[in-house]
């Protein structure tokens, strides 16, 4: 159970970070957000590291290096995803994936959910399917699901899947090691591609207050994340987490006047339920 809500914490941190990230990435470019966002969250995990303590073994440089990489162009990408096209849209898409890459790993890897929970991960999946329906997007600036959006969304949707597959090989008794090293390989390279970008620049006022806020729920959601990766089965546990476009969409909602439609609202419905149904089994 304790998974369970592990799983929903970091899948609430996730949706509030995304939008808080989008925004941010419609007023400046993406990677100058990611540029400000990922170097903060490495000093706060580096700080938590050092209080929490745990063995710096070669698991958790390995495993936490390869997901870095896979989060540094997952979230660039994402980024630009949600600066260019319809947060309503871009978010839950892109979870479909983030869900069904760990799901099939998970059971690739010999996991078997008990019946109620499997038949709960079916759900949410139709559930992120559901959310996923277009929505118009009221803001100032019309964002369109362009062939551009489709491809960043797809390519960020399966480095996030496999970010979650990965740091769950990283050894337990790191802790928070593996999340320090992978946010590390991300940094460097996020500071890679900007310097050859051109986009080497830390934007300043509203966007750079944004990128800030977005750091610290980044790093919320990452320790949830490991912590019900270590608690749960990959399976299980990556499924809940990708739900985390519901507090994406309800903010879009909210904020920006982007209008739910029936099947988002039964898909989000349909979310609950399937939350209930793993939580039981």
């Amino acid at each position: 159970m304790i998974g369970i809500v592990f799983a929903l914490a970091s899948a609430l941190g996730y949706g509030i970070s995304d939008f808080v990230g989008g925004i941010a990435s419609r007023r400046v470019a993406a990677l100058r957000v990611v540029l400000v966002s990922y170097p903060v969250a490495l000093a706060l995990l580096l700080v938590l590291a050092l209080i929490v303590g745990g063995d710096i073994s070669q698991g958790a440089i390995f495993w936490g290096g390869l997901c870095g990489f896979t989060q540094a162009f997952g979230i660039w990408w994402f980024y630009a995803a949600l600066g260019a096209g319809p947060i309503s849209v871009v978010s839950p898409l892109t979870a479909v994936l983030v869900a069904a890459i760990p799901v099939g790993v998970g059971l690739a890897l010999g996991e078997r959910p008990a019946a109620i929970a499997g038949v709960g991960v079916v759900f949410a999946l139709v559930a992120v399917v559901l959310v996923s329906r277009e929505a118009s997007d009221k803001d100032v600036t019309p964002h369109r699901f362009t062939a551009k959006v489709a491809w960043l969304t797809v390519g960020s949707g399966v480095a996030f899947g496999l970010n979650f597959v990965l740091i769950a090989q990283a050894p337990p008794e790191a802790h928070l090691w593996p999340l320090v090293f992978a946010r590390l390989a991300a940094s460097l390279v996020v500071v890679l591609v900007a310097a050859v970008s051109g986009n080497l620049r830390v934007p300043s006022g509203q966007p750079l207050r944004l990128a800030l806020l977005a750091a610290v729920l980044d790093v919320g959601a990452n320790i949830a994340m490991l912590l019900a990766l270590h608690a749960s089965l990959l399976s299980l546990a990556g499924v809940l987490m990708s739900l985390y476009p519901a507090a994406t969409v309800l903010l879009a909602i909210v904020v920006l006047r982007e209008r739910v439609t029936r099947w988002q609202a039964v898909g989000m419905a349909l979310a609950l339920a399937s939350v209930a149904m793993i939580a039981s089994g």
